[in-house]
């Protein structure tokens, strides 16, 4: 007790220690330059983007859809019309190889989901169902009429499977482009480790993104040169990133409601699979012997439906082999139009 009395003598030295004063005055100036760079950052990312997307506008259409906008870019002409519906975290730009090339023989339309690409945000969730029925809604206020050919890459498939429950009157035939599988079950349980990777690095992604490090990192809109501007217009933004995960973590929903929307009749089916070579890794051998079972599983989808597996491509088939992908859609076309011919 003598001692907390003599600390609190008035006659003792109060004044701080030169060496506290100096850690306080560090300690104050690191604060300072924090709350600068966090606002220079900010400032940088806010000129940027604005900037980017200004010089860099999108081709073909915004069309409202229940008070929000979205994406819409055709091109070509003929009947039916081929809508691409992109992988998870995607944009329109990701059928750049493969659009010019169906525009040749019919029309061909890419879009961006809500809150992707140039479209805006959607109050919905971002399950299948309703990407389904904003799609549905997109083509109808843009007065694209059916019938369809619908092509859906990796998450893509299971909308474009979801929009054939929902609307089986206007798709004449589909593609499916390593579709995503609506049952996980099968799958290394190694998967999840690795699924728990891929979120820390899209949850600091998305953290940061604000701040401008992943524009600055190069962690964002790194298209081909030519494309770079436009990819950093659409990519180096918070929202598509915070979609890509909205997507994501409602991906066991997404599965269940395609699962409930039944199979797909008679309709023309290819379904193209990306090559698996020959890995040595366990878990990767695992992943594409479970990836392999779930493709075949989609020939069961059709009566009429065919296999095919891209030589030399990873996942993105569409970049990887873009003329296996238009192959694969010619092939859709040309069986609906010869079905029809036979009809007439």
């Amino acid at each position: 007790m003598g001692a907390a009395v003599g600390d609190m003598d008035p006659n003792s030295d109060s004044k701080p220690r030169p060496e506290f004063r100096r850690v306080g005055y560090a300690m104050g100036g690191l604060g300072c330059l924090l709350v600068f760079l966090t606002c220079l950052g900010a400032l940088y990312q806010w000129e940027a983007s604005n900037r980017d997307r200004r010089l860099n506008p999108p081709p073909g259409l915004l069309i409202n859809v229940d008070g929000f906008r979205m994406h819409l870019y055709c091109v070509g002409h003929g009947s039916p019309t081929v809508v691409l519906d992109s992988g998870i975290g995607d944009s329109w730009l990701s059928w750049r190889k493969v659009q010019p090339e169906v525009a040749l023989f019919t029309r061909v339309c890419s879009y961006d989901r809500a809150g992707m690409g140039w479209s805006d945000k959607s109050p919905n969730p971002r399950t299948s169902k309703f990407i389904a029925t904003e799609l549905h809604g997109l083509l109808h206020n843009a007065e694209i009429s059916p019938p369809f050919v619908l092509v859906g890459h990796s998450f893509g498939g299971l909308n474009v499977r979801m929009y054939a429950g929902l609307y089986p009157a206007d798709v004449a035939g589909m593609v499916l482009v390593d579709s995503t599988p609506d049952d996980m079950k099968g799958f290394p349980a190694e998967l999840k480790a690795y699924n728990e990777t891929f979120l820390r690095k899209e949850n600091l992604r998305q953290t940061t993104m604000p701040l401008g490090v992943p524009r600055l990192m190069g962690w964002c809109g790194n298209g081909p040169p030519e494309l770079r501007a436009m990819f950093r217009a659409i990519d180096c933004r918070l929202q598509p990133w915070h979609e890509h995960l909205a997507e994501y973590y409602a991906g066991d929903e997404s599965m269940a409601q395609v699962r409930a929307g039944g199979l797909l009749g008679n309709i023309p089916l290819v379904v193209l699979s990306h090559d698996p070579g020959e890995p040595t890794d366990s878990f990767v051998k695992a992943m594409e012997k479970a990836w392999d079972e779930s493709q075949e599983n989609f020939t069961y989808l059709s009566t009429h439906s065919t296999r095919i597996i891209a030589k030399g491509s990873h996942h993105n088939i569409q970049l990887d082999r873009p003329d296996a992908v238009v192959a694969a859609i010619q092939r859709v076309v040309d069986k609906y139009k010869q079905r029809g011919a036979a009809t007439e």
